[in-house]
């Protein structure tokens, strides 16, 4: 075993739990509710329940899935707000994309010498 992997903390953040439920119209909208518990298990009243929307598309590279979090109080208004926080997701991720081909084409054109020799 190596240093990095016995100095791994594996202990779970017991401040932190969340009990996850999931929602989905079998189409194209899934929604993870994760709702704050106690250690026993008991929801935890003084956090707010956090709503997390996630689908993925088909691409000529096969699926890209999308995640975003949801501002939203409730299921409802979960669902109100799924569409455009994947269109926002779905945005940020082909700017991604732009900027990571922008990238690999500066690297492409710098691994030459930068030195144009005529008739070669």
């Amino acid at each position: 075993m190596s240093a990095n992997e016995s100095q791994t903390d594996f202990s779970p953040d017991t401040t932190h739990l969340y009990r996850e439920e999931s929602f989905t119209d079998l189409k194209i909208a899934s929604i993870k509710v994760m709702i704050p518990v106690n250690l026993d298990g008991s929801d935890d009243k003084s956090r707010s329940t956090i709503y997390i929307g996630n689908t993925q598309l088909m691409s000529p590279d096969g699926p890209l899935p999308l995640q975003a979090p949801l501002e939203a109080d409730n299921l409802e208004e979960a669902l109100a707000a799924f569409p455009e926080a994947m269109r926002q997701a779905l945005a940020e991720v082909v700017e991604k994309i732009k900027e990571m081909q922008l990238e690999q084409r500066r690297k492409e054109m710098g691994a030459g010498s930068g030195i144009i020799i005529p008739g070669r």
